[in-house]
């Protein structure tokens, strides 16, 4: 499965992780259309990579994600969730994920998953 376009997003408590995880595999990245939520996208473009940028997360970001998967512009969503934080746009974060799994779309919620996710399509494009 090629995964050409990639969607970011990371709630407050794993921003660091994120931006640290898409700074290892930058060239992975940099070969990508990404997309991400408002301040996460703007983090990952600090970085130089090239990103487009929506809404904040709990101002619609994550229901403007789930609407790409939907229309087919998504072929993977590395989302760093905060298990332990509370979120009051939990119904958007959930009909993200529930997009995922309707529209076969690879979701990688952890930095464990995320490098999987690389390595897999590393290999795949081999």
């Amino acid at each position: 499965m090629k995964m050409k376009r990639v969607a970011l997003i990371a709630h407050d408590g794993k921003k660091d992780d994120l931006v640290d995880f898409v700074q290892a595999h930058a060239d992975w990245f940099g070969h990508r259309k990404l997309m991400g939520t408002g301040t996460t996208g703007g983090r990952i473009r600090k970085l130089g990579l090239s990103i487009e940028c929506l809404a904040s997360g709990p101002l619609g970001g994550d229901a403007q994600i789930a609407a790409r998967i939907t229309e087919g512009q998504l072929d993977a969503v590395i989302f760093f969730r905060d298990p332990m934080g509370k979120h009051p746009h939990e119904p958007d974060v959930n009909m993200l994920l529930r997009q995922c799994d309707v529209h076969n779309v690879v979701l990688a919620t952890n930095r464990a998953s995320a490098d999987l996710l690389v390595r897999a399509a590393n290999l795949d494009e081999e």
